[in-house]
């Protein structure tokens, strides 16, 4: 609801300062007082396009603050805490326009763009006149109005996630029917790769081990050579075994030698016995070497096969083993691009097939819900003396899914015999669509989201019993709600709750100035004598006006 509003420098007002409240309340003043100021003021706050004539003469800004309470709008309230503007029951819109025709907007004092302003305003306040800012000429609010009157809401919503829910898987197919073929050749890659690797089979700290392994095999060819070496030096003729053998035979050839050649002779002997030993144990360590040299050839070849699928990979041999880990997850958790499409294709049929059972449902109770929308409208247009119009909804069948279910929902009105019936946006005359809006707003008053309604000078071209009609509707209107109506009508004007005056005075200092105030009781019975078109000051007229106002 809207509870204040501030305006200051804004065409002719100087500084404008009210205080709202719920109900109806009508606004009336002499023709070109600038009753219509005020609602292009609220227009500004609530996001209409401005330029630099919007700001007073002589001034270098226009100001227009409006405050709202939000303590029963809990879509509101969402909306604000998704958008990171959310102050607490209360809601501020301002606009600043400078004399250059720049112009700022904000939210709870936070600088916003002009779409967020027109977003919030549209679920805040809904102006019927010959302005822009005018809900009941967009589709979505026909729609919107129909589910609430048919109680349809939460069967829409879920239409709306069902469609989600398709939308989503359609757009996943089509990627990846897109991404299929490489899809595929990733699959074929990862698991040629896998394979090679489990083929592979590298050990954590095989590396390593091998590495040592083969440095140390490799070494082992000095030792060889020397090994060898030895052994022929013992093994040639005339070699050390011979030499020794004949130096013992020498010895033990004498029949009687003294104890020291016995002494050397038994050394001699002892070194024959050590050096055969010694021959034995080279010639055991030479065969264990053939063996070594084909282990030598195994562990090269193991390191041969590790470096090669480490360098196809682009990465250090170290880092094989992890490697082939991440790979072998990733192609454990994917699937062939064939048989995700056969996945997804799947999905895509069982999450259309949700969504075409709950639009049709949604469509069938449409159906139902326009035809007793269109005959409460109807009802409501006859009493303000709209009797040859005809209201319908024009429900027609989309080609394909949307999120608001199957069908377009248009609202259309036919103002006389013969005539076909039109959208609410051809509709020629101002004073008309104020007239069905308004028969359209007091039918779905009860679950109606917008808090505030507006009706700029919706007694057009009216008068009389009708114009009694009127009043009375708007009354019932306001009953349910906030209602601000601009109006020439006493009969409107008797029915409202609260009544705002307009007036103009003008001086060669300050110029043309617009004022706006609340009447009292005795102001307003002299205001709505006014109105009838009698003499204010006369005790008929005051009489009449008073008699009227009871009545209301």
């Amino acid at each position: 609801m809207l509870t204040h509003l501030l305006i200051k420098d804004f065409t002719l007002v100087d500084k404008l300062d009210l205080e709202l409240e719920c109900g109806l309340t009508a606004i009336t003043g002499e023709t070109g007082a600038g009753k219509s100021i005020m609602l292009d003021a609220l227009g500004l706050a609530l996001g209409d396009r401005t330029d630099a004539d919007k700001v007073r003469a002589g001034k270098k800004k226009a100001e227009i603050q409006a405050s709202f309470d939000i303590t029963k709008l809990p879509y509101v309230k969402k909306w604000l805490d998704e958008n990171a503007l959310l102050d607490g029951d209360d809601c501020i819109l301002r606009r600043i326009v400078t004399h250059e025709g720049r112009s700022r907007a904000f939210i709870n004092g936070q600088t916003v763009t002009l779409g967020q302003l027109r977003t919030l305003g549209d679920m805040l306040i809904d102006i019927h006149s010959q302005h822009e800012h005018q809900s009941l000429l967009n589709t979505n609010t026909h729609r919107r109005l129909l589910d609430a009157f048919g109680g349809l809401s939460t069967l829409a919503k879920q239409v709306k996630d069902a469609y989600q829910k398709w939308h989503c898987v359609h757009y996943k197919l089509n990627e990846l029917r897109s991404e299929s073929a490489d899809l595929n050749a990733r699959f074929q890659l990862l698991r040629y790769q896998v394979e090679e690797m489990d083929q592979l089979a590298l050990e954590p700290g095989e590396l390593d081990a091998l590495e040592t392994e083969q440095r140390a095999l490799a070494n082992a060819d000095t030792i060889n050579r020397a090994a060898s070496n030895v052994v022929s030096l013992c093994n040639q003729d005339q070699g050390l075994e011979d030499q020794l053998n004949y130096a013992v035979h020498q010895l033990t050839s004498l029949k009687e030698k003294p104890d020291a050649l016995c002494e050397a002779e038994s050394m001699l002997s002892n070194a024959l016995i050590q050096l055969q030993e010694a021959r034995g144990e080279l010639d055991r360590y030479i065969d264990r070497q053939e063996q070594d040299e084909s282990r030598l050839v195994e562990v090269e070849e193991r390191l041969n096969a590790i470096y090669d699928i480490a360098r196809k990979h682009r990465i250090a041999p170290e880092e094989l083993v992890e490697h082939h880990q991440r790979l072998a997850e990733e192609l454990s958790g994917m699937q062939s691009g064939d048989e995700q499409l056969e996945h997804l294709e799947h999905q895509l049929e069982e999450s259309r097939a949700g969504y075409d059972q709950l639009a049709i449902q949604l469509s069938e109770q449409r159906q139902f819900a326009a035809a007793r929308l269109a005959k409460a409208v109807n009802g409501k247009l006859t009493q303000l003396a709209m009797t040859h119009a005809k209201f319908s909804l024009d429900l027609q069948q989309g080609s394909a899914p949307a999120a608001h279910g199957n069908e377009v929902v248009e609202m259309l009105i036919s103002t006389n015999p013969g005539q076909p019936a039109k959208p609410l946006a051809k509709v020629a005359s101002g004073g008309e669509l104020s007239r069905v809006s308004l028969a359209i707003q007091v039918v779905t008053a009860q679950t109606s989201t917008t808090p505030t309604l507006v009706f700029d000078e919706v007694d057009v071209g009216i008068g009389g019993t009708t114009g009694d009609e009127v009043g009375r509707l708007l009354r019932e209107l306001g009953a349910n709600g906030q209602v601000l109506c601009v109006t020439h009508l006493a009969q409107v004007a008797s029915r409202g709750h609260h009544h705002l005056h307009v007036s103009k005075t003008a001086s060669s200092k300050t110029g043309a100035v617009s004022q706006v105030r609340p009447l009292t009781m005795e102001e307003k019975i002299c205001e709505v004598a006014r109105m009838m078109g009698g003499n204010a000051d006369s005790k008929r007229s005051l009489a009449h006006a008073k008699e009227m106002l009871a009545t209301a």
